[in-house]
């Protein structure tokens, strides 16, 4: 190995592992306006950590985004979902920045990569350049910020991410300044009873505990009566100056008569134990109200890293005739804080609230596969699907099965299969399967045919059943009509809309040569840049094939004029 190389790599290694030394002046901001942060790092999203933060654009698309630093472009992404239009920067530090939901990128850049989608007749690509192909200043506009892939507004998603590891850390670790005098803000405090003894204020369940602000700014809970192996959670969240988004906190400890018993924070975490934040939270309350509550002790199934200090997996044990104080320390990355304390007094109550349990006939044993026959489906769970073994609920009503509910999570995908024999090899062609929604209404589940068997993988548990499409979807124009003339017009659009299993695909031309058009599903729109292709006939014949994920199609045809 090269040893100035291994000096730099072990320099960089260094620095991400002690987690304690981030260079403060390498980097710039990415956008030219102050920083109001509509996410912050680590914030607790479905089945995810936020692993960057959110910059708002002041509610618009357009706004200039820089490079933070010397460096250069070694990955491009494009995508209809996710982070949309993304560019990857990789830095001589041994950094790696990342900028999502862009509208569009530096005409360079653009170009670059228009030609690519081009060779491919492709609007989704993703390529990676070789490192010096495509480079980069410090302050060089790279692109410009917008709303693309799932994001449900203008923002520019940031990330600072280590070349070597992938791991992402928290990019207000590096200097950028962000208005924040704020303390996190406590909203629900609970108690569980962890073991089968164990006890809270007379309940086996979950216990919402009261609490008050106190003269000091300290909240005080009141008395907890308890004994046996208990553990605290709770629900809170962060907010910046400037902004009213309820963003993640940053560290939580839990000390219990002065020893640390749980101290985790969102310095940093690896994206291959992201999914695992839903063992941090109670995934059952969450299924049940949509809250996140953050559990002080760990559960089985949970491997994140994030753990700073974690004794007897962050549990209590109440002993009777003893006296505990308990405080959850809740800071932000400025160090703002809120403190909770609760008093706990060992008493062994009897019992006027027994712990619910669901017993069904079906049992999960985690560790190990599961397979189960539901009339004309089967459903096959690998080993460690689940976090933990449980009481499944199973039933089969015709091309309906109900595989338990939302209020367990899938940490792997699991397969359902369906019998379709009973069909005619016409109706399987319009056929899918199906996930019934609160409403009862099906959403589509990509998936696999194979003659007389449709299968479907999956990590949502639920209520699924066969469905068929029969309509084909629906195109219309939006800023032209037939035979017009479009001489002024930047761009072409139109409407697509699919009433069932959705858009799978479209191809477009306009006199036999492919065209790019750019789809964006949250508007069901599709928009063609008149400056990709000199058109050198006046009459344009436009014909575009619009799929979905059955296969039925629609062809739009329609002409214009343009010189």
């Amino acid at each position: 190995m090269n040893k100035r190389f291994f000096v730099l790599l072990l320099c960089v290694t260094t620095s991400i592992f002690a987690q304690t030394n981030y260079p403060q002046d390498a980097f710039r901001s990415p956008v030219d306006i102050p920083l109001i942060l509509a996410g912050t790092f680590g914030e607790l999203r479905t089945n995810h950590f936020h692993s960057g933060i959110d910059i708002k654009t002041k509610q618009r698309e357009g706004l200039p985004i820089y490079a933070i630093a010397d460096g250069s472009i070694t990955r491009i992404k494009i995508a209809h979902w996710g982070y949309g239009k993304v560019l990857y920067i990789t830095h001589d530090n041994g950094y790696t920045s990342v900028y999502g939901h862009l509208q569009k990128f530096a005409p360079d850049i653009e170009a670059y990569i228009k030609k690519i989608q081009y060779q491919k007749q492709s609007y989704e690509v993703q390529v990676f350049p070789d490192y010096g192909e495509v480079k980069v200043q410090k302050g060089q506009v790279i692109a410009y910020g917008g709303n693309t892939g799932s994001s449900s507004g203008p923002h520019l998603h940031f990330e600072i991410r280590s070349s070597i590891s992938e791991k992402p850390t928290n990019p207000l670790l590096y200097g950028f300044d962000v208005r924040d005098a704020t303390n996190p803000i406590l909203n629900k405090l609970y108690a569980y009873p962890l073991t089968k003894n164990a006890k809270v204020n007379q309940s086996q369940d979950k216990v919402d505990l009261d609490f008050k602000r106190q003269p000091d700014g300290t909240f005080l809970a009141e008395k907890v009566y308890a004994t046996g192996t208990i553990g605290l959670g709770f629900i809170g969240y962060d907010r910046l100056d400037l902004a009213a988004n309820r963003n993640g906190v940053y560290s939580v400890q839990q000390t219990v008569n002065g020893k640390v018993y749980t101290e985790y924070d969102f310095e940093t975490f690896s994206f291959a134990e992201t999914r695992y934040l839903n063992t941090l939270i109670d995934y059952d309350h969450y299924g049940r109200y949509r809250q996140k509550i953050q559990q002080l002790f760990k559960v089985p199934g949970n491997r994140l890293d994030i753990y700073k200090t974690l004794f007897n997996e962050g549990k209590i044990d109440i002993a009777p005739g003893l006296n505990y104080k308990v405080e959850v320390l809740i800071k932000d990355i400025k160090g703002n804080e809120t403190k909770a304390i609760i008093p706990i007094e060992g008493r062994d109550e009897p019992v006027k609230i027994n712990r619910e349990e669901d017993k069904t006939a079906n049992y999960v044993i985690a560790k190990r596969p599961n397979n189960y026959e539901l009339g004309a489906a089967t459903v096959h769970f690998p080993a460690n699907t689940f976090y933990d073994s449980f009481y499944i609920d199973l039933e089969s009503h015709g091309d309906t099965v109900k595989i338990h509910n939302n209020r367990v999570a899938a940490h792997r995908n699991f397969t359902i299969a369906f019998d379709v024999a009973d069909y005619s090899e016409e109706d399987r062609k319009q056929m899918f399967i199906a996930r019934l929604n609160h409403r009862l209404n099906p959403r589509y589940v990509s998936t696999y045919k194979r003659g007389t068997t449709f299968t479907a993988r999956t990590r949502n548990l639920g209520t699924y059943t066969l469905a068929k499409d029969s309509i084909a979807p629906k195109v219309a124009p939006r800023n032209f009509k037939e035979k017009q003339w479009l001489n002024n017009y930047r761009y072409l659009s139109l409407c697509v809309s699919d009433d069932l299993s959705g858009i799978d695909s479209y191809y477009a031309t306009i006199n036999g040569e492919w065209i790019l058009m750019e789809y964006e599903p949250k508007t069901n729109t599709l928009t063609y840049n008149f400056d990709d292709i000199i058109l050198d006939k006046k009459e344009c014949n436009l014909k575009l094939i619009v799929t979905d994920n059955v296969g039925n199609s629609t062809t739009f045809t329609s002409t214009f004029f343009r010189k």
